[in-house]
């Protein structure tokens, strides 16, 4: 993120994002399916099974015929029991950020501003994200920095809080299948099932955060996550001029 602080003027933000997914494989469909069941793969040979040891765990078949890998321009095959046993994932980009309105370093304010990514998959168990920082403070231009957002409890803040002698940097998700931090209750985060609009903010680390938990496949159509972020100054606080820039990852991962 890029963020401008000149004294008696304005300001100007931009988000600089870093996208990681996790896994991008062929898609799989299941064989057969009910109200209540899907059988993904089933399986004609002659032995094999799941084998375990204290380390380890094995799936095997053996007997079965016409497997391996082909491929074409368009398409590409992984036949056999063991090996379509994979799961397709994307993620879209997101659009750099513009935070607005533009802020004076001297005069403080509130600034906004969000980008989408969609994320489609066919993995049975769902899909997670998370976000993390490249730096700690997230925010800094040489030695100068804007502190990370600090909850005043154990979950995010239901409101984003900005006293007068505050100067800080926070984000909040907004989708569906949010992680249970970042879901309320109408008045708090960390509990309920609401999506409040820019509520549950929270400031940014360097591990990994879980923003989103979904427990199940979503394609075609995918779902999409907001991610807000806002920066604070406070009205009694001077932020020395220049270029603030923060670095985020966002990872999709199948489970």
């Amino acid at each position: 993120m890029h963020l401008f602080f000149h004294p008696h003027s304005v300001g100007k933000a931009f988000i600089a994002t870093v996208l990681c997914v996790a896994l991008l494989q062929v898609a799989s469909a299941q064989v057969m399916s009910s109200a209540n069941y899907k059988i993904q793969s089933d399986s004609v040979n002659t032995g094999g099974g799941r084998s375990t040891s204290t380390n380890y765990g094995l799936e095997s078949t053996a007997g079965e015929i016409a497997t391996g890998n082909s491929s074409s321009t368009n398409y590409q095959m992984r036949a056999g029991y063991q090996q379509m046993q994979e799961v397709f994932l994307s993620m879209s980009v997101p659009s750099p950020v513009t935070l607005s309105p533009s802020l004076g370093g001297l005069t403080g304010g509130i600034s906004t501003g969000s980008t989408s990514l969609v994320v489609v998959t066919d993995s049975p168990a769902g899909y997670q994200i998370t976000i993390r920082a490249s730096s700690s403070p997230a925010m800094r231009s040489g030695v100068n920095t804007i502190a990370d957002y600090v909850p005043s409890g154990a979950v995010p803040d239901f409101t984003f809080v900005n006293v007068p002698t505050d100067v800080h940097f926070a984000f909040s998700p907004e989708g569906t299948n949010l992680a249970t931090r970042y879901k309320d209750n109408g008045a708090a985060c960390g509990v309920g099932a609401l999506d409040s609009a820019q509520r549950c903010w929270d400031g940014l680390s360097t591990t990994d955060r879980t923003i989103v938990n979904a427990t199940a496949a979503n394609q075609p159509a995918g779902a999409t996550t907001t991610i807000r972020f806002q920066v604070g100054i406070g009205g009694s606080v001077a932020v020395p001029t220049g270029t603030y820039t923060a670095t985020t990852t966002i990872t999709a991962l199948p489970l």
